[in-house]
This record gives structure tokens, sequence and C-alpha cells, in this order.
């Protein structure tokens, strides 16, 4: 607001074109994700009635997140999805599964149409090598029992469930592979919209061990640029 504080109001630092770089000294600090997304991501500046058009491209994040807490294997690994998403029994996903890990993959994961069960996951945790790991999908699931019953890394859909929820499910010390589906609503919003990168290096900056992207093809609407934008952003 014109009137709030000086010392944490919003202000103009540069204008270059079309490309505009402001400072929000109130977030200084600040490592809440609900916050930092109410404020400046998703917040009521994409409802304001007098914006036309305006993208955030990128955003300098304070000190303070906790990051990935499994760092990235050395050289180019292979993962894979248990598919189809829906109607396998858990002793067919656990024979999809197994047939994943003999072709090569180490991570297997389940998509994000399925969630998880105990019983799901103690059938493919029998049917792969101990070398591999299963990502149950805990989304709207008992990440308890799940953990329980021994899950080697879990999946979540935060943009759906919340970008909290990656910080709640650090407390197990598995590895995390977040979702992205949900996000896309916030990168197609047409005049108003959020980068690419934004949004990866927000994910990974939370936590996330596995952050995942778009494809170097049709089937995803990112464009090979932005693919690149979000694979650097998983690098920082």
């Amino acid at each position: 607001l014109a009137d709030g504080p000086a010392a944490v109001r919003a202000r103009v630092l540069d204008v270059s074109g079309d490309r505009v770089t402001i400072e929000f000294p109130a977030l200084d600090g600040e490592t809440a994700p609900e916050q930092l997304l109410a404020a400046c991501v998703s917040g009521e500046w994409a409802d304001r009635g007098d914006f036309e058009s305006c993208r955030l491209l990128e955003v300098e994040w304070p000190a303070g997140f906790p990051g990935p807490a499994f760092p990235a294997a050395s050289g180019v690994a292979v993962g894979a999805i248990v598919k189809p998403a829906l109607g396998l029994s858990p002793d067919e996903a656990a024979s999809v599964a197994s047939e994943l890990a003999a072709g090569g993959a180490v991570l297997i994961k389940d998509d994000e149409l399925q969630r998880s069960s105990p019983e799901r996951v103690r059938a493919i945790d029998a049917a792969i090598p101990e070398h591999v790991l299963y990502a149950a999908n805990v989304s709207g699931a008992d990440a308890d029992a799940i953990v329980a019953a021994g899950a080697r890394a879990l999946m979540v859909n935060a943009f759906l469930v919340g970008l909290g929820s990656i910080a709640r499910l650090r407390e197990y010390g598995l590895p995390i592979f977040v979702h992205r589906v949900g996000s896309s609503f916030l990168r197609r919003g047409g005049a108003v919209s959020v980068s690419a990168r934004v949004l990866a290096e927000l994910t990974r900056l939370l936590g996330a061990d596995y952050v995942q992207v778009g494809s170097f093809s049709p089937r995803t609407f990112d464009t090979d640029e932005e693919v690149r934008e979000q694979i650097a952003a998983g690098l920082r």
C-alpha cells in the first residue's frame, strides 16, 4: 500500500523496457512457502483489476531455505512411472515395477493420479532390488502408514495439497519427489502468469529432492528453453 511503512513497502528499483524489478523488503528472511506464495507468487497482485499483463519472471529468494536433503546421483539416472495409473492391483503394480527395475530404472514412482496404499507399497518393495527407490504417492493418503509399509521415497502433488507439505514430509527422512501437477494454472494463466523458473526454484529450495520438469517434446506445453530453465533451477 502506498501509505504503508516505508521500511517494508515494495518499491520499483528499475524499469527496462517491459521488464520491471521490484524490491519487497517485507519478505526479507521469509521462508514460509505459504507466505511467499501469497505475497509474490500467486497472491492478490494477480487479482488486481488494473493489471492487464504481468508475468513473474524471477525471484531473488531470501536465505534460509532447507533445500534438498539428498544429493543428486552422479551421471545419468533412469526413472519410470507405474502405468496404467489406475486399475492395477498391488501385485500387478509390483510386476510392472519389477520389469521397470530390470530395465534399468533406479527410481520408480506412482502416477500423480494414483494414491498409494500400504498394500501397494509392500508389494512393490518386495519386488524391486534394494538400490531402486520406489516413491509412493502420499497426496491425500496416510503418510504414516505408507512409510511404515516400507516406502523408500515419497511423492506429493505439492501444488495441489500445498507447498508446505514438502517440509512436513521431510520429517520422515526419505527422498521427496514433488510432482508439478497443478502448477500449470500459474504458468499458463494468459496475461497474468508465473515463469517455470520461479516455480522450479521454489520447489527445490523448499526441500524437493526430485523436481519434475517438462519434456523436449510436444507432449507437454513447455518450450525447450523453459525445460532448460527448470533443469538449471533444480541445479542451483
